[in-house]
């Protein structure tokens, strides 16, 4: 079955981590044995050759860097002009995978309906990887003109906050407000058509949005308070909110987001007992509180700061997640609700958001 990814940190992966994704996902674990740089080191999941082999054949790929004040703890480029050289760095490297067949940017209807046909078709040869440009936190954006130069690049999703305090709304693990700069860029957003993601922004910048912008919206990654009690979870009342709005939200897979008391360094996913069926316990809640099938989808966030020792013990890598079907049909979905959740929510959303005038 076809998948649709809406959040994988691909060129973070590639260009911050060097990552060589050309590879197979067990040639970058054996290129990184013994390093202790970073916790997920030998641990990834993820390689275009991996996303091939689980029919993973669109996903919403992102750009990242943080912009932090001097008051900030958090890592992060000191200036908005590093952030969003940072992000220039990272569009090289998927401009430099289309030139070499690997990927193709999707950015409008007839590019993703063009997309669709040829994965869809019995072709022999190696297809390319579809992704849509989206923006992990919006610190990089040092002005309006550079969001409107980021569009022409072919961005066209953009969360207005990662971790902590930002630039334009507050994210996880903080408080506050979007602010006359949020509200700045929500009206440019939507002058734009650009989707806003609302995975990662806090309570109050949650609900300031929400009340503003009238474009169209989703959760690329983000799992439920109602199963995890955390700020980085949606609650009933915010994932009613979205569904209200027509959203789709993408189901992640870093195991702390799947199940209460995970210890980050010290809980295993063997320990916690984190599967990929606990995946479908988030799905199934989103679904219950839908009444439908419409309103769910896969957005796995692998390698985004996290490999096997942080993510569900049946999962090798990204190709796993051909599992998936199998386990919501244990559950009682039907086909069709089963191809809404891996992949026709996030298409349809997508048609019906580049649809308008």
């Amino acid at each position: 079955m076809l998948i649709f990814d809406a959040h994988l940190d691909l060129a973070m992966n590639a260009v911050e981590w060097n990552r060589n994704l050309l590879w197979s996902v067990e040639d970058i674990r054996e290129a990184e044995h013994g390093k202790s740089d970073k916790p997920d080191r030998g641990k990834n999941t993820v390689s275009l050759d991996a996303m091939r082999k689980g029919n993973i054949g669109i996903c919403v790929a992102t750009q990242i860097a943080r912009y932090v004040k001097k008051t900030n703890p958090l890592p992060g480029w000191n200036s908005p002009h590093q952030a969003w050289a940072h992000t220039q760095g990272q569009l090289a490297w998927y401009r430099a995978m289309e030139e070499i067949g690997e990927m193709t940017q999707i950015a409008n209807v007839n590019e993703l309906n063009a997309h669709l046909k040829l994965w869809h078709s019995k072709s022999s040869e190696k297809k390319p990887i579809g992704y849509i440009l989206s923006l992990e936190g919006a610190d990089s954006i040092v002005s309006m003109g550079h969001l409107e130069r980021a569009y022409e690049q072919g961005l066209r999703a953009v969360g207005p906050a990662h971790y902590g305090p930002g630039t334009y709304a507050f994210g996880t693990n903080s408080d506050g407000g979007i602010g006359e700069k949020g509200r700045e860029l929500l009206r440019e957003m939507e002058r734009l058509n650009l989707i806003l993601d609302l995975t990662h922004l806090c309570d109050q910048s949650f609900w300031e949005t929400m009340d503003m912008y009238k474009g169209p919206l989703w959760a690329s990654h983000s799992n439920c308070r109602t199963l995890v009690n955390h700020n980085r979870q949606f609650s009933d009342e915010q994932i009613l909110e979205l569904i209200s709005r027509e959203a789709v939200i993408g189901v992640a897979l870093d195991a702390w987001m799947m199940v209460p008391d995970w210890v980050k360094g010290k809980s295993t996913p063997e320990a916690m007992k984190v599967t990929l069926d606990t995946m479908v316990d988030h799905i199934d809640h989103i679904c219950q509180l839908a009444g439908n099938s419409l309103h769910a989808g896969i957005g796995t966030d692998l390698d985004g700061g996290f490999g096997k020792e942080q993510c569900p013990s049946d999962l090798n890598t990204i190709a796993d997640l051909q599992k998936i079907p199998e386990l919501l049909e244990k559950r009682g979905y039907s086909e069709d609700d089963i191809q809404n959740i891996m992949h026709r929510n996030f298409l349809r959303f997508l048609q019906e958001a580049w649809q308008l005038p």
